[in-house]
């Protein structure tokens, strides 16, 4: 069975380069159901458009908390 998390993210272009395109910095952010997360940035990375990051995600994970993948949710 895979686990996921929604997440509401806004992250600036700037922001994105100054903070978080270093290897291995994670994002810390709470998901829609108010839990406290983090993941590692680099898997924004095919969302950065030139006005940054901004909508709604669904990060899929394993049952043992390994990434799986990340897709725009509505």
């Amino acid at each position: 069975m895979m686990n996921s998390i929604l997440v509401t993210l806004h992250i600036s272009p700037q922001d994105y380069i100054k903070q978080y395109q270093i290897p291995g910095v994670m994002v810390h952010t709470h998901a829609s159901d108010g839990r406290r997360v983090q993941f590692p940035a680099s898997i924004l990375k095919p969302f950065l458009l030139h006005e940054g990051i901004h909508g709604r995600f669904r990060i899929n994970f394993s049952q043992n908390g390994k990434f799986k993948s990340i897709e725009r949710s509505s």
